[in-house]
């Protein structure tokens, strides 16, 4: 994933930990909008999720933004 994409997931893990607290889950779909604006890097976060990680549909939003750190 690009580091535009990976800072955009940061931040949205960020905005719903400081709004929910720790225990807030998400799923990919958090980090695009409604509208389905750019097919290609939804669909290479969907496989990152879902091929390589083999991720639930919601995941802790603080397991998600430590994963992105860790590869960043």
């Amino acid at each position: 994933m690009n580091t535009e994409i990976k800072e955009k997931i940061i931040a949205v893990c960020d905005e719903k930990i400081a709004k929910k607290g720790t225990n807030v889950g998400l799923s990919f779909y958090a980090f695009f909008k409604n509208k389905n604006d750019n097919p290609v890097l939804l669909m290479e976060v969907a496989k990152w999720w879902i091929e390589t990680h083999k991720l639930d549909h919601f995941e802790k939003a603080v397991k998600i933004k430590q994963m992105i750190l860790e590869n960043k």
